[in-house]
């Protein structure tokens, strides 16, 4: 697909990867729909590209059903709906340890706003035989997040709702595409959103060259967008030998933790 003059909708859209898609894809001649549960951020950033800021809780399918109509009444059709909000928390001892609200909100923001966006836009898609859902996951949708159980699993989740998009759909024009990168320079990582800082950081990507190489999925079509493509070669590991892969992902878990056994996710950083 190309982006010029289509109707894209971006969620969690005013920081991170979703900022640096706005920028990059309005440059591209896109007209974006920036939404984000922080509404004046989301509004500053149309300002700065010429889109339309919207405040939208993806928690909520009331406020996704009304962005799809905000967007529809800014700029038509929605060419490209992009469910990019996410958080992490962390589990708080044991993997089961996270609370109830808390694995509900992982999967109310990673997996059932996915669902909700499709539910609110594929009849009209489906009736024109053209659209694009594009789901950002995690790498730990293909593997797995140490020490994030919700998540990981909530992202797994979202990577299996990407295929069934496309099982379903894609014979009948709907194109999609989920996004599994793995570390990011953004405030979900702990860092900052700054490609100086992220340049220093081996195995970190900038939001901007995150963006720029989702672009690239976006006008191949391709399904499967992996920013760091060395995933691709853990997938396969892991595939091959599910019991080796664990091993490796035990031992790596325990060069994480901390002298009283917690987890020190920084130490993935240190030099």
């Amino acid at each position: 697909m190309e982006l010029k003059d289509k109707n894209v909708v971006i969620t969690g859209a005013a920081g991170g990867i979703g900022a640096a898609m706005c920028r990059l894809f309005a440059a591209q001649g896109a007209k974006l729909v920036v939404a984000d549960l922080d509404g004046p951020a989301a509004a500053k950033l149309a300002d700065e590209i010429g889109g339309v800021g919207v405040q939208c809780d993806v928690s909520d399918e009331q406020n996704i059903i009304d962005l799809v109509e905000r967007a529809e009444r800014a700029h038509g059709q929605v060419d490209l709906h992009i469910s990019n909000a996410g958080f992490a928390s962390g589990d708080v001892t044991h993997a089961a340890s996270a609370s109830n609200e808390t694995w509900q909100r992982n999967w109310d923001v990673h997996v059932m706003s996915h669902v909700w966006a499709a539910r609110a836009l594929l009849p009209k898609m489906l009736e024109r035989g053209d659209g694009y859902l594009l789901n950002i996951a995690s790498a730990a949708g293909l593997l797995s997040q140490i020490s994030d159980a919700a998540y990981t699993a909530t992202k797994h989740a979202a990577v299996a709702f990407a295929e069934s998009l496309a099982i379903s759909h894609a014979d009948q024009g709907i194109k999609v595409s989920v996004v599994c990168p793995q570390y990011v320079a953004t405030n979900i990582l702990g860092l900052m959103s700054d490609p100086k800082q992220a340049e220093k950081i081996p195995g970190v990507l900038s939001a901007e060259q995150c963006a720029a190489v989702i672009l690239q999925g976006i006008e191949k079509e391709q399904f499967l967008i992996l920013p760091h493509p060395e995933v691709g070669v853990f997938m396969e590991r892991r595939g091959a030998d599910v019991e080796r892969w664990l091993g490796g992902m035990r031992r790596y878990r325990a060069t994480l933790a901390d002298e009283s056994g917690n987890i020190d996710l920084s130490k993935i950083f240190a030099p």
